[in-house]
């Protein structure tokens, strides 16, 4: 993945690697040097970005209550 520099210095995070790390705007991320001598982008901030499986919770919908449920069962509906 490769970004421009703009005039001013600045550059956009390809949106796999936001994804990735969790970065949405007002996010703090830190540029690091490597002993090799690369530089990697890491969250500062101590926000953990949601896990795949967090993002789903809840999306099931509302469900029935335990009197529809054995009102199926017992063939009442």
């Amino acid at each position: 993945m490769t970004s421009t520099v703009t005039a001013k210095g600045q550059v956009t995070i390809p949106k796999p690697v936001r994804d990735l790390l969790g970065i949405v705007p007002g996010s703090k991320v830190d540029f690091r040097r490597t002993d090799d001598g690369n530089v990697v982008i890491v969250r500062s901030d101590k926000k953990q970005p949601a896990s795949r499986f967090a993002k789903l919770r809840g999306h099931a919908g509302k469900g029935l209550d335990t009197d529809a449920i054995m009102a199926l069962t017992r063939g009442d509906a």
